[in-house]
């Protein structure tokens, strides 16, 4: 579940993307990019976890064509990956796109078993019966090495859009059943309806409404909380 970088996914991103990056933010917690139809938001890397060193260029961003920023989607550098997976999603999660307003989670079936990758807030009480697989795995959490035993049995999954950055969702996906619903939930998820070509039947994730709040929350370490009276969710179905 490591980074693979290149592939469908890539391709299916950084497809039409144009204008430039009038502002970039790299806080403790999320790393924006606000272009000029739309803000991007991917989770910052923690620093010290590898792969992630400060920036090469500092002070050169900005203002750069968000194409050349999302093509660092593929850097070795995870902080630089991160700027990269923003831009493409400033150019994706626009300030005037239109969508369901539901929490892709609660797309799920409360009372049926389900697959979540990446422990998510509140989750015990949308989906109490669901496997959670996580990176660093918590109380009753499942090592990333289950994935491979509990994706092909269950008939629903959630996956957070950090496995986007990390290089991981194509392989999770290609583990999951056929018939299985799947869906890409979290603030970094392009809200792209091309991604549907690789089998997902939902992304949710967050549009900007309030560019200045939002980068006040950013720079101030906000987590996903202090981000929400500055977005909306999005929750789009083919």
């Amino acid at each position: 579940m490591g980074v693979q970088g290149g592939g469908v996914l890539d391709a299916l991103l950084a497809s039409g993307i144009t204008g430039r990056a009038e502002r970039v933010l790299v806080g403790f917690n999320w790393t924006y990019v606000e272009g000029p139809d739309g803000a991007g938001l991917c989770q910052t890397p923690a620093r010290g976890s590898a792969g992630c060193r400060s920036l090469p260029a500092p002070g050169t961003y900005r203002g750069r064509a968000l194409a050349d920023l999302a093509a660092l989607a593929t850097s070795d550098d995870a902080a630089e990956r991160a700027l990269g997976f923003a831009a493409v999603n400033a150019h994706h999660n626009r300030y005037d796109l239109e969508g369901c307003a539901a929490n892709g989670l609660d797309l799920l079936d409360h009372d049926a078993p389900a697959v979540v990758v990446g422990r998510f807030p509140g989750l015990e009480r949308r989906l109490p019966r669901a496997k959670v697989i996580e990176r660093e795995p918590g109380p009753g959490d499942y090592p990333e090495s289950a994935a491979r035993a509990l994706l092909p049995a269950t008939s629903q999954i959630a996956v957070t859009s950090a496995t986007v950055a990390n290089g991981s969702l194509d392989g999770l996906l290609a583990l999951a059943r056929r018939d299985a619903f799947r869906v890409l939930v979290g603030p970094g998820a392009p809200l792209c309806p091309a991604l549907f070509a690789l089998g997902l039947n939902a992304l949710s994730g967050l549009v900007v409404t309030d560019r200045a709040g939002a980068r006040r929350a950013i720079a101030e370490a906000g987590a996903v909380r202090a981000l929400r009276p500055y977005t909306r969710p999005v929750t789009l179905r083919p």
